[in-house]
């Protein structure tokens, strides 16, 4: 089966996204990094508040749908020990090398702020077996999520390839009901909370997309959306967007209320759990449509393609020291958000290029 070019550009879009949202929580956003630069300034809170939020709702869910469609390709073709093996080398060694010795200077770089000498508080976090996630909670998520698959397919006999294609009706039933058991989910484990670095709370469109990316990966539907199916849902995401946000201004900033979304019996967090699905289903199937194009791979896109996974991997260290640069400048903070995504974005991807030369990285990276 021939990999579509246009999936590779979006892949270069998400990972582009994810650290222009770490950036965005870095200078202001609500969420969690290594380095925060808070903002009192209202005029940015809220662009801030809307970007990480889109975002939240569909970019790491669009990840886990493709990680899905192409686990499904990838077993087909491999069988099922090739995959296990190609899957723990992957995502299992990048996860230890980040967790042992990126992460941990992640977090001696934005220590710096704080006054902490860099080597000597790298050196003590190593020397201690000091082990951070960060982004690579996504590895950790694939690894549990392929074991699942791989679970399946023996159970069902490797059965062949799922040839799903969701219909408009299925499609909004896949919505409803994701954003019921998010509710139900983050009544027990609000967004915020972690178990091993992964914020279960966010998991019920994760898994509901992943298995769909398997389920379709048969029928390529992916690949053959119809132009009148994207355009339904992206009109349902134009139009269901902004009433979340016009729904907190009138709860926090009118009636004075906490507009709390991350769990609980509140219409808040109910309105936010179905709030992103729908949102979600109609960014990734306008996104599908109109990336999707014909003829032979983009030389232009190529490099970047092959790029994404270890600017993903990267991107952590890099951000993070460019933010505390930035976090000198005499500027507002969008600013500062603007300039350190920019080269955020450029530095991981360069950085991406140079450790794909490293012997033995192509076969991991």
């Amino acid at each position: 089966m021939a990999r579509s070019d246009f999936l590779d550009r979006i892949r270069v879009v998400l990972t582009a996204l994810v650290i222009l949202h770490h950036a965005a929580i870095m200078f202001g956003a609500p969420g969690g990094w290594y380095l925060t630069i808070p903002t009192d300034n209202l005029a940015e809170k809220l662009p801030f508040a809307v970007f990480v939020s889109v975002n939240q709702a569909f970019f790491m869910g669009f990840f886990f749908l493709l990680a899905g469609y192409f686990s499904a390709i990838s077993y087909e073709r491999k069988g099922p020990a090739r995959f296990a093996r190609d899957r723990l080398l992957r995502l299992g060694i990048p996860l230890l090398v980040y967790g042992f010795v990126l992460g941990p200077l992640t977090v001696a770089i934005a220590g710096v702020h704080e006054g902490e000498p860099l080597l000597e508080h790298w050196a003590a976090l190593a020397t201690r077996l000091y082990f951070n996630i960060g982004p690579l909670w996504f590895a950790l998520a694939l690894l549990i999520f392929s074991a699942a698959y791989l679970l399946w397919r023996y159970l069902r006999n490797r059965a062949s390839l799922g040839s799903w294609s969701p219909s408009h009706h299925t499609l909004l039933l896949a919505a409803l009901a994701t954003g019921a058991c998010a509710f139900l989910l983050r009544l027990v484990m609000p967004t915020g909370q972690e178990i091993w670095g992964l914020q279960i709370g966010y998991f019920a469109s994760y898994t509901v997309l992943f298995a769909g990316g398997c389920a379709m990966a048969g029928s390529r539907w992916l690949e053959h959306i119809g132009p009148q199916q994207a355009r339904r849902w992206r009109l349902v995401a134009w139009l269901v967007g902004p009433l979340l946000f016009v729904y907190g201004i009138v709860v926090n900033l009118v009636l004075g209320q906490p507009f709390e979304t991350s769990g609980g019996w509140t219409l808040p967090a109910l309105a936010y759990a179905f709030w992103e699905p729908f949102v979600a289903w109609g960014i990734i199937l306008g996104m599908l449509a109109r990336f999707r194009r014909t003829g032979d791979p983009s030389p232009r896109w190529q490099p970047w393609a092959r790029q994404a996974y270890a600017a993903y991997i990267l991107h952590p260290p890099l951000l993070t020291a460019i933010g505390l640069a930035a976090a000198t400048l005499p500027l507002p903070n969008m600013l500062k958000f603007v300039l350190s995504g920019a080269i955020g974005v450029a530095a991981s991807f360069l950085v991406a290029r140079l450790a794909l030369r490293l012997p033995g990285a192509k076969s991991i990276l």
